[in-house]
């Protein structure tokens, strides 16, 4: 069984930086493209990066592009997403998805496999 357990977030203040990370069990996580999402208070769930299986590929929100930053470890089965310079609109449950189905990342919610429950991330300003 796949499992997806996140973990770092927490309550910063505006400008500052998280990293969250993402360990996936379960399966070889070579074999998954991953994707990180965020859900706010009262909002959908949006996508936020994606990375493809090699690290190769990057993908980025325009919202986040420029502050946010996803990577893998292969080795460690694990994705990251580095957040710097935070802003209180960046408030939300943060979640990592994995993707068997397709080699790069994705921008939708339905081309992922398995989730995460979640890491909150609170920015006050």
């Amino acid at each position: 069984q796949v499992q997806l357990v996140e973990s770092g977030g927490g309550l910063v203040q505006a400008g500052d930086s998280l990293r969250l990370s993402c360990v996936v069990s379960g399966r070889a996580f070579n074999r998954y493209s991953m994707g990180w999402f965020r859900q706010a208070p009262g909002k959908e769930r949006e996508f936020v990066a994606a990375v493809d299986r090699s690290a190769s590929v990057t993908d980025y929100a325009d919202s986040t592009k420029g502050r946010l930053t996803i990577s893998r470890d292969n080795a460690k089965s694990t994705v990251y997403l580095q957040m710097n310079s935070l802003k209180p609109e960046d408030t939300a449950v943060y979640y990592c998805a994995a993707s068997v189905r397709l080699y790069t990342g994705s921008r939708q919610e339905d081309n992922y496999d398995y989730w995460g429950q979640g890491t909150q991330v609170t920015v006050s300003s």
